[in-house]
């Protein structure tokens, strides 16, 4: 298959977004959790959840930085390979950027730095609530993302300029309130906590059983891995308790702005009245015409779709084809059927895995037990890419099942219900791409590649070099040895608690194999016993 300037682009974006997507999720899940965790060590004074917050705040400071790194190249692609994108919305597009660059970002940074610097520095309190306020701001700085997003998936608050041939903002409001937004963004938060969740419960699981089968000397496997564990499956559950009801409060919003998304999604050629939904179909090449149902369940896509079991009739690929070719003229108004149809059941899929993980957990570790089985804490590890893939699919979905539209029109135009020219407020990928050589954007293309694909072993390599260190403590300096408990910190108080950092963990920490056990934080009075 030959590859043309826009196709190359295209690769270009998805390719860079998908690895950037490895960190965002993480990032808006794991920050309130690492903020849960150190508010329990500040109401318990138990040192056992302050190594847990400096455990995972490790682990989260690593997702953070490479998020960082990542995620500065999205932006500069909009001007690099979309410039006829970026001059037809960028009067709109622009703004929720900049709330995201010069307000959210701007809070994470700041009170990440007092987390990171201030153990010793700041007031107990305070430093408690940088946390809390970082866990908050990288949440707000998904939601104007997602905003961005969301006028690409539903243009509203602008109008169409005929004079300058682009969309100019005429109602902030509703931009930042758009509806697609309010319902993807708690989608997308929900997938966070399943990621986090999975990755907790998953390592934690994992020390649980490593730590108990080696004889678990210092209490670790009964104690802290086993809350751990708990702490993780809960937060899984729960997370996909929110991204069912979320997910289907999106998905009829789906039916309603982007109906030809929704009948790609179950190969659904022709309109018809309660159809099946589709478990398993197959079709040659992208050719809806050939697409053969293999397993359907009655009822689901109609309740899906409408909320009703009966009397639902959805448009199929077909008619939607005709019907946007009599609104917009000749084309290929379909997206790839083959990626729209697997990217949503994979979506859906692969949610099992983390799920199975949570009540396995829950189950083994119920009246105070902890399991031994090793294959339990290969399992657990083995269930940690699940949710990533099925955010992968889930973004995949939500952008491939929108083509050929990198602005879709917004139906209610269709209607006329807006004065004015706003239902011109809608560009064809084609058109929006920019005019280089495909020498020029092969050889970015080919750059990003290696250089994020070196850039996810520098993060894999950190990532289980942290987790594999258990619950040493590389933030303290090398002899400090104080009773942690009594660390209820504030400026003034002999605590000296260095930094979290990025430097390599020293080894015979506790926790850890090489751990001999005379470490004064492992000890308790008995009174506290």
């Amino acid at each position: 298959m030959e590859l043309d300037l826009v196709d190359i682009s295209r690769w270009q974006f998805g390719i860079t977004t998908v690895y950037h997507y490895i960190f965002v999720p993480l990032t808006m899940g794991l920050a309130p959790m690492v903020a849960i965790m150190q508010t329990i060590w500040h109401r318990t004074g138990n040192p056992e959840w302050f190594r847990a917050t400096k455990f995972f705040g490790n682990l989260f400071l690593v997702n953070f930085a490479m998020g960082v790194v990542t995620g500065i190249v999205q932006e500069f692609q909009f001007g690099m390979n979309w410039s006829e994108y970026s001059r037809f919305v960028g009067d709109v597009f622009g703004a929720p950027l900049a709330f995201e660059g010069l307000a959210a970002f701007f809070f994470e940074s700041i009170f990440l730095g007092v987390w990171i610097f201030g153990w010793d520095r700041v007031p107990a309190w305070a430093h408690l609530a940088s946390i809390w306020t970082v866990a908050v701001a990288v949440n707000v700085s998904a939601y104007f993302i997602i905003v961005a997003n969301s006028f690409m998936q539903h243009p509203v608050g602008a109008e169409f300029d005929a004079e300058r041939g682009r969309a100019t903002l005429v109602d902030l409001w509703a931009l930042l309130s758009n509806p697609t937004a309010l319902q993807a963004f708690p989608h997308a938060m929900a997938g966070g906590w399943i990621l986090a969740g999975t990755l907790v419960a998953g390592v934690s699981g994992w020390w649980m059983i490593r730590t108990a089968r080696a004889g678990d000397e210092h209490g670790h496997a009964a104690g802290i891995w086993r809350s751990l564990t708990r702490f993780g499956s809960w937060i899984i559950l729960l997370g996909t308790a929110a991204v069912a009801i979320t997910g289907d409060a999106l998905g009829k919003l789906m039916f309603i702005q982007q109906p030809m998304k929704m009948a790609s999604a179950e190969a659904l050629c022709h309109t018809e009245t309660d159809p099946n939904f589709s478990i398993l179909a197959f079709s040659r090449l992208n050719n809806c015409e050939t697409a053969q149902h293999l397993i359907d369940v009655p009822y689901v896509l109609s309740f899906l779709a409408e909320g009703k079991f009966s009397g639902v009739e959805l448009r199929g690929v077909t008619e939607l084809q005709q019907y946007y070719e009599v609104l917009y003229g000749p084309g290929n108004y379909m997206p790839n059927l083959f990626v729209t149809y697997w990217s949503f059941r994979l979506m859906i899929g692969f949610l099992a895995v983390p799920c199975i993980l949570a009540i396995v957990a829950l189950w083994t570790t119920r009246k105070e037990r902890v399991p031994t089985a090793r294959w339990m804490g290969i399992g657990a590890l083995l269930a940690l890419p699940a949710p990533w893939l099925s955010n992968f699919a889930g973004w995949i979905f939500t952008e491939m099942g929108r083509q050929p539209w990198i602005v879709a029109p917004n139906p209610a135009f269709q209607e006329g219900e807006f004065p004015g020219g706003e239902e011109q407020i809608h560009l064809i990928v084609d058109f929006g791409v920019s005019d280089h050589a495909e020498w020029v954007v092969w050889t970015s293309l080919l750059a990003f590649t290696a250089l994020y694909g070196a850039l996810a072993v520098v993060w894999f390599w950190l990532m289980q070099k942290y987790a594999r260190m258990g619950l040493n403590q590389p933030g303290l300096r090398e002899g400090e040895e104080k009773d942690i408990a009594a660390a209820l910190y504030g400026p003034g108080e002999d605590t000296e608690l260095a930094p979290l950092s990025f430097s390599p963990p020293q080894e015979g920490g506790p926790g850890t194999e090489t751990d001999t056990g005379t470490d004064s934080h492992n000890k308790q009075n008995p009174e506290e016993k």
